[in-house]
């Protein structure tokens, strides 16, 4: 029985096209781990086996990129990923009332998502929008100057 790859045709083609661009395979490694993420919304420990036998890298190696960036993503994530800034900034202009209004609102702590799949809750430290915190980035949209009622708002925009 052939194995299954995790990692499909489509991301490996990517990857290896990076190779000519670098003097070692493993300098593509973050590169690679954002293809895998783009294709499948988060990268497995199988990814990570693949990958590193790609890279010529260990998986442990591979791991310890993936788990250094926060916005390499380890586990399954929902459709809409919530990076609320933590930051000293948004702390001194309102952070903990924003924080405390989506964990209610949507029921999560920090790195859940919620039981319909629809969001994951995870904190980012500094979006550098300083002069206008709180703030967060739901994908790719940054969201500045939030309120409850603003963060309301925001989060009926994503079904």
């Amino acid at each position: 029985m052939a194995e299954t790859k995790v990692i499909p045709d489509k991301a490996v083609k990517e990857i290896t096209a990076l190779f000519h661009h670098v003097p070692k395979k493993s300098a593509t490694c973050i590169e690679a781990l954002k293809i895998i993420q783009n294709h499948n919304r988060w990268v497995s420990d199988d990814a990570v086996k693949e990958l590193a036998v790609l890279l010529e890298m260990s998986p442990d190696e591979i791991d310890g990129v993936a788990t250094f960036y926060n916005i390499i993503f380890r586990q399954p994530v929902g459709r809409h990923i919530i990076h609320l800034c933590n930051s000293v900034s948004c702390y001194i202009l309102g952070y903990e009332k924003i924080e405390d209004h989506i964990k209610n609102k949507l029921k999560v702590g920090f790195g859940e998502t919620t039981p319909d799949g629809r969001f994951t809750f995870l904190p980012i430290p500094c979006l550098g929008t300083c002069d206008h915190g709180p703030a967060m980035i739901i994908d790719e949209d940054l969201h500045r100057d939030l309120t409850a009622e603003k963060v309301d708002e925001i989060l009926e925009k994503y079904q």
